[in-house]
């Protein structure tokens, strides 16, 4: 019990250290399909879990059932499953939850590597240009569009190199006329 408490320990020293950096963003981002989340609840290893989220946006939490985690920030999804466990299962949950791994974003378009890449905290379009390799030579520095995966049924958004991008989005390059 002794070596399960020092691993736990060491995991949220490494899991917090990560979260100083990406507070920030995490306070609020909305969870959505295709991040992997980890909850830790103290000293109840069964409670504990990693997972991804699937398209359903709900996860299959012990003794709480189905939550719907889609839309939720870090905090929010915390504060759900404490109050949960709290009073039936647990005196006083002493929960964490961290993303382990964001959605992917996409590029397309004159890109010399199209598709899906890791998502970072801090990336701009410049950034993720980088990652797919860079430009072809065709591209249009200035024709550079966004779909946002939280509205994907609205028209793309015309961007600039240093615009941020979010986990899920779509960036698409168009073709240079000259």
């Amino acid at each position: 019990m002794k070596q399960l408490y020092s691993v736990w320990l060491a995991v949220v020293a490494i899991v917090l250290t990560w979260s100083v950096h990406a507070n920030d963003f995490d306070s609020t981002y909305k969870l959505g399909a295709g991040d992997t989340i980890s909850i830790l609840v103290y000293g109840e290893e069964e409670l504990s879990m990693e997972t991804l989220l699937s398209d359903s946006g709900r996860i299959n939490y012990p003794f709480l059932g189905q939550i719907m985690v889609k839309g939720l920030t870090i905090e929010d999804l915390k504060d759900t499953i404490q109050k949960g466990l709290k009073g039936d299962y647990l005196i006083d949950p002493s929960v964490h939850v961290s993303i382990v791994e964001y959605r992917p974003f996409f590029i397309n378009g004159e890109v010399k590597q199209p598709g899906g890449y890791a998502f970072q905290p801090g990336l701009t379009v410049n950034k993720a240009v980088a990652l797919a390799g860079g430009f072809t030579n065709r591209a249009s520095k200035s024709s550079i569009y966004v779909t946002s995966s939280d509205a994907p049924n609205r028209k793309p958004k015309p961007v600039k190199l240093d615009t941020s991008i979010m986990p899920g989005d779509i960036i698409t390059i168009e073709q240079s006329f000259f």
